[in-house]
């Protein structure tokens, strides 16, 4: 997570944003759009097949086209997928990114 943070970090230089993302980002003092699309992540995440029409089209509602609300999904699914190889295969995936 620390190299996400990173990015983070250097692209809005804000690190109060960043603590807040990392502690709980439904607390976060970050936009609706924002705020909605890492909503929609978690429940990729966690619920996928319970995902609802209405999901999709509150996000076009905030502006997301379906090219980008298709990235959303493509970018948490792999995510979801190599943490969990890293997991399987114990490789501590903040080293690699750091070191690699």
């Amino acid at each position: 997570m620390e190299a996400h943070a990173e990015d983070l970090r250097s692209v809005t230089g804000d690190e109060k944003l960043v603590r807040d993302i990392k502690t709980d980002y439904h607390q976060a003092d970050i936009d609706e759009p924002t705020m909605e699309m890492l909503k929609f992540v978690e429940r990729v995440t966690k619920h996928a097949y319970e995902i609802k029409e209405e999901e999709i089209v509150k996000l076009r509602q905030l502006s997301f086209g379906d090219e980008a609300i298709l990235n959303i999904v493509h970018i948490a699914g792999y995510f979801n997928h190599i943490n969990r190889v890293a997991d399987a295969l114990g490789v501590d995936l903040e080293d690699f990114m750091i070191h690699g």
